[in-house]
C-alpha cells in the first residue's frame, strides 16, 4: 500500500503534470478512507482518527487544492472536491471550496445555487445562503432559476424560524418578529424578482413553490392577485386560473359515487367558464390550445360515468369546429392536427383518414398535420403505401421548398418494406430542384450519409 501510494505522489511532482495523475491519487487516498471505515465498523474501534484518517484527508484536501488551481476551468474536478469536503472534510473547509469556485466561475447560475444550499442545507446557515443568493443575482440579475431558489431557501428559513417560535413559546420566550415568521422577506424576494423577470409563467413558479408551504396564504393571494391584474394577456393565466376550479374542495356531504359525479360534473362547467372568458379577451392559438388540452385530459380520465365522458367528448368536437373557422389563420393551421389525433383516439384510423381528406384542402396548414396523418398510416397492421405517398405529396406542395426532412422521410418510406426504391432517384432529383438555399445542402449532405451507410 506504501509503495503504491508513493509511486503515485511521485508522478504529482514531475515537471509536466497530468491531470489524470492527480485523480489517480485522490481516488487512491479515498478508497483507503473508505477500506478505513469499513475496517472501524468491523471491528468496533473509533479512536486514534486524528491520527490515521485526518492526515489522509489533509493530504487529499492539498492535492484537490494544486488541481483546481492548474485546472481551474474544470468544473468537474471542482464538483470532486465539494463532494469530497462534504463527506470527509469541515464546514469550514466546504465553505472556502465554494469561495474559491466562485471566484473562478461565476458565470455559472447553477454552481451558485449550489453554494447557497449547501451553507442553508449542510451548514445551517441561513445567513450565508442569503449572501450568495444576493451575490449571485449582481452576476445573473434576471436568472430566472436564481431567483426560485432564493425565494423557496427565505420560505424555508422562515419555516424553520416557525418551528423554533413553537418551542419558545412553550417556554414564554418571544424571539423573531411575526413579519419575519410569516415571509415578508420571501415577499421581498418576490416583488424585486417580478420587477426583473416578466411573465406568468415566472409568477406561477413562484405561486407553486409558496404553495408547499403552510404558512404563505397572504403570499399566494398576493401573487394571484398580481398575475390576475397584470397578465390577463397571457393563456397561462387564464389555463391556470381555469384549472384552480378543479381543486376547490367539494361538499363534504357528497359520499354518493352520483353525487361525486355531479360535483365532479360542476366543476368542469366551472373551469370551461373560465376558459370562455379567456377566449373571449384572448382569442389567440395558445389559448385555444390550453383549453382543448384540458378537455382531452379530462377525456382520458377514468370514470365510471359514460355521460360525463360523452360530454366532454361533445365539447372537444364543438371546440375543434369553431376552432378550425376561425378567422385567425394560426388557430385554424394549428388545431389542425389536434382534430386528426381526436379523431384517431375517440374513432379510429377511418375517421381520422375522413378528417384528413375534409381538411387536405383548406390552408393554412403546418407541417405537423401531415407528418401526424403519416404517423397514423404507419402505425396501421398493413400500411397503404399509395396513401402515404399521397400525404408526403401533399406535404411537399406546401412546404417542399424549405423541409429537407420530408424528403428524406419520403425517400425512406421508398426504401422501407413496402416502397419502391427504383422512386428514390426521381425524388432526389425533384428534392434538388425545390428546396432552396441551405436546406439544399443539408438534403445533399443527409442523402449522401444515408447512401453510404453512414445513417
Amino acid at each position: 500500500m506504501l509503495k503504491r501510494s508513493t509511486a503515485l505522489e511521485y508522478k504529482l511532482h514531475r515537471s509536466v503534470l497530468s491531470k489524470a495523475d492527480f485523480v489517480a491519487y485522490i481516488q487512491y487516498e479515498i478508497n483507503v478512507l473508505e477500506l478505513i471505515k469499513k475496517r472501524r465498523a468491523r471491528i468496533g474501534y473509533q479512536f486514534k482518527r486524528e491520527d490515521i484518517e485526518f492526515p489522509i484527508i489533509s493530504r487529499v484536501t492539498s492535492v484537490f487544492r494544486r488541481a483546481t488551481t492548474k485546472w481551474q476551468e474544470d468544473v468537474q474536478l471542482w464538483l470532486s472536491h465539494v463532494a469530497f469536503s462534504k463527506k470527509w472534510g469541515t464546514k469550514a473547509q466546504l465553505s472556502k471550496v465554494f469561495s474559491s469556485m466562485l471566484a473562478i466561475h461565476p458565470d455559472k447560475p447553477s454552481l451558485w445555487i449550489m453554494a447557497a444550499k449547501c451553507e442553508m442545507e449542510d451548514l445551517d446557515s441561513s445567513e450565508s445562503a442569503r449572501h450568495l443568493f444576493l451575490r449571485a443575482l449582481r452576476f445573473h440579475p434576471e436568472n430566472k432559476k436564481v431567483y426560485q431558489e432564493y425565494f423557496r431557501m427565505e420560505l424555508m428559513h422562515a419555516e424553520k424560524l416557525r418551528k423554533q417560535q413553537h418551542e419558545l413559546e412553550l417556554a414564554k420566550i418571544d424571539l423573531f418578529s411575526p413579519e419575519i415568521l410569516s415571509g415578508k422577506l420571501a415577499e421581498v424576494v418576490y416583488r424585486d424578482a417580478k420587477q426583473k423577470i416578466k411573465g406568468a409563467e415566472f409568477m406561477l413558479s413562484l405561486l407553486n413553490i409558496a404553495a408547499i408551504f403552510d404558512f404563505t396564504k397572504e403570499l399566494q393571494d398576493t401573487i394571484l392577485q398580481d398575475l390576475q391584474k397584470e397578465h390577463t394577456d397571457d393563456s397561462v393565466t387564464w389555463d391556470f386560473m381555469a384549472r384552480r376550479e378543479l381543486e376547490a374542495a367539494g361538499a363534504p356531504e357528497l359520499r354518493s359515487a352520483q353525487g361525486r359525479a355531479s360535483d365532479t360534473n360542476r366543476r368542469e362547467e366551472r373551469c370551461c367558464a373560465v376558459y370562455e372568458e379567456g377566449l373571449r379577451s384572448l382569442n389567440t392559438e395558445p389559448m385555444w390550445t390550453c383549453y382543448l388540452t384540458f378537455c382531452l385530459d379530462r377525456f382520458k380520465r377514468k370514470t365510471n360515468f359514460a355521460e360525463l365522458k360523452q360530454k366532454v367528448n361533445d365539447l372537444v368536437f364543438v371546440l375543434l369546429q369553431k376552432a378550425l373557422s376561425s378567422p385567425v389563420p394560426a388557430i385554424s393551421a394549428a388545431l389542425k392536427e389536434t382534430y386528426l389525433e381526436w379523431a384517431y383516439k375517440t374513432s379510429g384510423y377511418k375517421k381520422a383518414r375522413k378528417i384528413f381528406k375534409s381538411l387536405h384542402e383548406h390552408r393554412p396548414f403546418t407541417k405537423a398535420f401531415f407528418t401526424k396523418m403519416i404517423q397514423i398510416e404507419k402505425e396501421q397492421e398493413k400500411p397503404n403505401m399509395s396513401n402515404l405517398r399521397d400525404y408526403y405529396e401533399r406535404a411537399l406542395r406546401e412546404f417542399g421548398s424549405s423541409d429537407d426532412d420530408l424528403w428524406m422521410g419520403y425517400i425512406r418510406e421508398e426504401l422501407g418494406a413496402h416502397g419502391s426504391p427504383e422512386n428514390c432517384g426521381k425524388l432526389h432529383w425533384r428534392a434538388i430542384k425545390s428546396l432552396v438555399g441551405e436546406s439544399v445542402e443539408r438534403f445533399t449532405t443527409q442523402y449522401t450519409l444515408m447512401q453510404t451507410g453512414h445513417i
